[in-house]
C-alpha cells in the first residue's frame, strides 16, 4: 500500500466549529491554525523528490566508479510503507467510546428530565423577594428554620447546634 498525499483536511472544520463550547473557542481556533499551517507547509513541498542527477556526480567526484556504486545501492534501496497494525485496535476502542457516548447520552437525557421536574417546581413558586417564611417553610420544610418541632440557635447552622458532631474531628483521647 503506498503512501497516499494529502491535498486537503479530512476535518470538517464547519461541522466541528458548531459543537465547540464557547468558552473552548480560542483553543479551537489555534489548533485549526496549526492544522491549517501543517497542511500548506506540507503542499508547499513537491509530492516526489527530486531526481538525482548522477552524471553532475561522475563529473564532479574523482572516482566515478564509487559514484556508480552509490547509484546502485541507491537504486536497491526499497523502503516498504509501514504496514497498519494499528487499525483494529482504533475501530474496536471507537466503538466502545461509541457505546459509552450513547450511555451517556442516556443518562443526560434523565437528568436533563429530572432538571426540568426541578426548573418548573422552581418556577412555580413564589418569587423569593415576595416569599414570606411561611412561604419558605412550605417549599422548603428541611431547610427552614421550625422554632417549634426544631428549635436551633443562633445563626442556625448545623455547626453552632449543641447535639452537632464534626465528622471530620480526630476523636480525643483523655
Amino acid at each position: 500500500m503506498a503512501a497516499k498525499r494529502i491535498t486537503k483536511s479530512a476535518i470538517n472544520w464547519a461541522a466541528l466549529s458548531e459543537r465547540v463550547p464557547e468558552h473552548q473557542r480560542p483553543q479551537f481556533l489555534a489548533f485549526k491554525t496549526k492544522s491549517d499551517g501543517y497542511l500548506r507547509r506540507v503542499l508547499a513541498n513537491p509530492e516526489k523528490a527530486p531526481a538525482i542527477d548522477w552524471s553532475f556526480y561522475k563529473s564532479k567526484v574523482p572516482l566515478p566508479a564509487m559514484v556508480d556504486e552509490f547509484q546502485k545501492q541507491y537504486s536497491a534501496i526499497s523502503i516498504p510503507y509501514p504496514p497498519d497494525t494499528v487499525k483494529p485496535q482504533l475501530d474496536a476502542l471507537e466503538k466502545e467510546i461509541k457505546s459509552d457516548i450513547e450511555k451517556f447520552k442516556a443518562e443526560s437525557n434523565v437528568r436533563i428530565q429530572d432538571y426540568k421536574k426541578q426548573l418548573a417546581h422552581i418556577a412555580s413558586l413564589i418569587p423569593y423577594d415576595q416569599m414570606t417564611m411561611e412561604d419558605f417553610r412550605d417549599a422548603y420544610p428541611e431547610d427552614a428554620i421550625d422554632p417549634i418541632n426544631k428549635p436551633t440557635f443562633w445563626p442556625h447552622t448545623p455547626e453552632e447546634q449543641h447535639d452537632y458532631v464534626d465528622k471530620d474531628a480526630q476523636p480525643t483521647h483523655h
